[in-house]
């Protein structure tokens, strides 16, 4: 045994944190109820909906299911074609060539991420309506006098909204391909030339294929955020299963029926997440072949009028997605400059930053313990629990706000109850229909971005460093508290800020659980554009997309420099 080995030094310590250690009961204990808590409003929802009488399934079947199935469907269908075409086109331009403002559209395309699909919508119909600057332009410079006179597209449809919604979620495919172009660019497209391909041949027969597993991945996440979307699709008419659960549940009064829409939906979301989870193991063995980061792959330089046409091709999405919101809603806001000082904009205001500050907090709280659990122990049953405490993104606010709705009630009846029967007294309603039933929705719909991001600040620590505070004579907590917090600060305020801003963005789940006269800046905004007067809730919108916009700007300004996506 070398001098290194011996017991009480640090790669002694290493070896033996190699050795699996059995896991506290109080590290399992909390994973597990952090991971139950998760699948609780999936197990009520699957519940509710498999245990009810059946009355409404024969109302829902021949008049509700075909419809929405079919709409949502097309939807999907109509955004993933947009999106893959959208997001793949951008990337692959500003990898491959160097034209004039390269560099600020590579970063520009990030932004629409910071408008919510609801908000697009609001903006959309606005800027395309009759009264609006498009159709009205048209009128002036063609003479027509009336709509009679001339066809335009009608926004308030499916096309519409599958529009709208690729307009601000195809950055999503735009990310995942633009890393495999810079990744696999420099080598594949060498070899393809030496060839003989020319880059057009070079980009659909090589570049393309390679990039699919990554597109997958992308036209993936945009299916579950069209998912999620209520808002943008209530707005626009467009009834889908997501519109169907929230209006079985409100205008037909059956929780039952509407949990059955829910349990469909669950199954297009397993189906996505079966398709998103291959495409990303396909993804990482593409990944290992790729180049070196900082080594940029050669673009073509275009110049002249070629050069001004990629610049305006590639500005076209993001004047789209993030130019017509912020048109629209600045618009409205310079002409409600009176809204500044309404107190219902600053309650909303103060109710959706204490409504995501907490949000954040939970969500930050319960990944640091999720990942404790996976520092004390390399198991596959911790990973599992882990896996599962993360699935909340995956699931839409429609199913999750009605699940824990569902879950809440049944806790508090039960609590109830046993009130009534030992003390004599009733405790009411005491989560269910509260803001702490919002907060807890977020939190567990967010709790995979805090993960995630927890995780891999964690990762980038050096591997053995509890193992030498422990040599040292630090106990497991200490070592967590006084060395790996520290330490992991970055990471846990990056994910702070992520809850922290999805949650001001959130409306689906929100609508279903809030209180009476609990308003976010999101529901004050759905609320005006419901009654039709969206320049009401101009100065809320923009309040959203500036709070929105904090991590895109970081996310675009890493962008700026290719090696660090």
């Amino acid at each position: 045994m070398t001098a290194d080995r011996l017991p009480g030094t640090a790669a002694h310590a290493a070896e033996a944190g190699a050795v699996r250690r059995p896991l506290p009961a109080a590290a399992l204990a909390m994973a597990g109820l952090i991971a139950a808590i998760v699948f609780l409003p999936i197990g009520t929802l699957i519940g509710v909906a498999l245990s009810g009488s059946g009355a409404d399934w024969p109302h829902l079947v021949e008049y509700v299911l075909p419809r929405a199935t079919v709409t949502t469907l097309a939807l999907l269908a109509m955004v993933a074609f947009g999106s893959a075409v959208i997001g793949v086109a951008t990337a692959w331009l500003v990898v491959a060539y160097e034209f004039p403002l390269r560099r600020t559209v590579a970063w520009a395309l990030v932004l629409p991420l910071a408008v919510p699909p609801y908000l697009a919508a609001y903006a959309f119909a606005e800027f395309f309506h009759f009264t609006g600057p498009v159709q009205s332009a048209l009128r002036e410079v063609f003479g027509f006098a009336t709509s009679r006179d001339y066809w335009f597209p009608e926004i308030r449809s499916t096309p519409g909204a599958a529009i709208v919604i690729t307009a601000v979620a195809y950055p999503y495919v735009y990310l995942t391909a633009r890393v495999v172009f810079l990744m696999q660019a420099r080598n594949i497209a060498d070899v393809a030339r030496t060839l003989g391909a020319g880059p057009t041949r070079t980009f659909w027969r090589v570049l393309l294929p390679v990039a699919r597993p990554a597109v997958a991945a992308g036209v993936a996440l945009v299916l579950m955020e069209t998912l999620n979307d209520i808002g943008a699709v209530q707005y626009l008419g467009v009834r889908t299963l997501t519109l169907s659960v929230y209006s079985t549940w409100l205008n037909r009064g059956s929780l039952e029926g509407a949990a059955q829409i829910a349990v469909v939906m669950l199954v297009l979301v397993v189906l996505l997440l079966s398709a998103e989870q291959a495409a990303r193991r396909r993804q990482k063995v593409h990944a290992a072949r790729g180049t070196h980061w900082r080594v940029h792959p050669p673009r073509t330089r275009l110049v002249g009028w070629r050069g001004v046409a990629a610049t305006v091709a590639a500005l076209l999405p993001v004047a789209a997605g993030f130019g017509i919101p912020l048109y629209v809603f600045g618009r409205y806001a310079l002409r409600r400059l009176d809204q500044i000082a309404d107190p219902v904009l600053l309650e909303a205001f103060v109710t959706s930053f204490a409504t995501a500050a907490a949000a954040a907090v939970l969500a930050v709280l319960a990944a640091l313990m999720l990942i404790n659990a996976m520092r004390l122990s390399r198991g596959a049953g911790v990973a599992a629990l882990v896996r599962l405490a993360a699935s909340g993104y995956a699931l839409p606010g429609t199913i999750l706000g009605l699940g824990l709705l569902l879950a809440l009630a049944w806790l508090d009846n039960t609590v109830d109850a046993a009130a009534r029967a030992y003390l004599g007294v009733s405790t009411g309603l005491l989560l269910s229909g509260s803001a702490f039933a919002v907060v807890l929705a977020c939190a567990i719909r967010f709790l995979a971005l805090a993960e995630s991001a927890v995780r891999a600040g964690l990762e980038k620590l050096p591997p053995h460093l509890d193992e030498a505070a422990r040599c040292l004579g630090r106990s497991s907590a200490g070592s967590a508290t006084v060395i790996l917090l520290p330490l992991l600060a970055p990471a846990i305020l990056t994910a702070a800020i992520l809850v922290f801003v999805d949650t001001v963005k959130e409306l689906s789940a929100t609508i279903l659980l809030r209180p009476f006269g609990f308003d976010t800046l999101a529901t004050l905004v759905y609320e005006n554009a419901s009654r039709g007067a969206v320049e009401d809730g101009a100065f809320a919108a923009l309040l959203i997309v500036a709070t929105a916009i904090v991590p895109v700007a970081l996310l675009s300004r890493g962008l700026t420099r290719d090696g660090s996506t």
